[in-house]
């Protein structure tokens, strides 16, 4: 078997590193000739608007898959015209709009913000009367990390959020005070099975992931369920095959949709070694029409994100129960460049093996 992986960052080098104990082998499509997987596998580097190119990349590929959702969709469309694409071209769509995203919450009845499309700046001033401050203006598409969003907390912060923004389709939403930021990753295969992970409570910087904990402590098992319902609920839609990552406010006991990921997801790199079958495996069982496996937990666990240098190795590793993923990317600033996996059958022994990855990782306050 053959998959093919539109992108070629770490998520399409963690899928390769679990399908090669499966014996799958693995192609990559990246523009960046320097992408991460060309360290462990075949890469064609060109553009994603170059079709001989994409035509070489699917020679011989069973199934491909996408691990980043900024995929020009027309070259997805290009793709799924000559062979089987997953997940589906309409959750790729989906995920790359944030209104068609909410559109498609609202429509389930998943919870969201308060939010209202963004055109011009009386869109604006109309959706502030409305929704009342402060908002958030975010770009429609391209976003992630943080970037492309604006904090709009009065009257007079409204048009210099509209002076950085403006000029690209926009969506401003509540600003919403939560106690807990969570996500939940199911996945879903061929047949219509679905397996789901327990949530998880993550903690963000800055816009970018810092730290993630399985199973979330401050989820309730009814929360739980509220949680993988909604997830459930966009898949059964979209007709889903593979990971689908959904991400939730937790505010007063009531869960708020804040946007879906159509691919593994970074809050679930803790499932290499703290669940039986890892995220990467089952997406890649799923879209090989291969039974999933299960997601039980190994004890409990958290992930920290590397991001902007390289840790002293031999202190990380050091410490019980820890696992070290480097991505093969030169660091610089806000840049992730690995992650640390922590198992312990205890939550004590994990709040204690945390504590000493943060003096090994040379952690703040801020990152978890």
């Amino acid at each position: 078997m053959r998959v093919g992986v539109l992108g070629g960052g770490q998520l399409g080098r963690m899928l390769a590193l679990a399908g090669y104990q499966l014996g799958i082998e693995f192609r990559f499509f990246d523009p960046n000739a320097g992408a991460p997987v060309g360290q462990i596998g075949q890469l064609i580097a060109a553009d994603y608007t170059d079709q001989s190119a994409l035509e070489r990349f699917l020679d011989g590929v069973d199934v491909v898959t996408y691990e980043f959702e900024s995929i020009p969709v027309a070259a997805v469309r290009f793709v799924t015209e000559r062979t089987k694409v997953f997940p589906p071209l309409k959750a790729l769509a989906t995920a790359q709009d944030r209104l068609l995203e909410k559109q498609l919450f609202t429509d389930l009845g998943i919870p969201t913000p308060p939010f209202a499309a963004v055109d011009q700046i009386q869109d604006l001033q109309r959706a502030a009367t409305r929704i009342g401050f402060p908002m958030v203006l975010k770009t429609r598409r391209m976003g992630y990390d943080g970037k492309g969003q604006a904090v709009i907390r009065d009257q007079a912060s409204l048009e210099a959020a509209w002076e950085q923004l403006g000029g690209s389709p926009l969506l401003v939403e509540s600003y919403v005070e939560f106690e807990h930021e969570l996500s939940v990753i199911g996945v879903r295969d061929t047949a219509g099975r679905e397996a789901f992970y327990p949530p998880i409570e993550n903690v963000h910087r800055e816009g970018i992931l810092r730290k993630s904990t399985a199973p979330a402590p401050s989820v309730t098992p009814k929360l739980a369920l509220v949680a993988t319902e909604y997830c459930h609920r966009i898949m059964d839609r979209l007709a889903y095959v593979g990971v689908l990552a959904l991400e939730l406010f937790s505010v007063d006991g009531e869960l708020f949709a804040n946007e879906m990921a159509p691919r593994v997801h970074n809050s679930g790199h803790w499932t290499i070694e703290g669940a039986e079958t890892s995220q990467f495996e089952n997406h890649l069982r799923a879209v090989l029409s291969l039974p999933l496996g299960a997601t039980t937990m190994r004890g409990n666990a958290l992930m920290f994100n590397i991001i902007g240098h390289i840790p002293p190795i031999e202190r990380v590793v050091a410490i019980e129960g820890a696992h070290l993923h480097l991505y093969g990317k030169a660091p610089t600033e806000k840049r992730k460049v690995g992650h640390v996996t922590l198992v312990a059958e205890t939550a004590a022994g994990l709040e204690a093996g945390a504590n000493a990855l943060r003096v090994a990782l040379g952690l703040g306050k801020g990152d978890g």
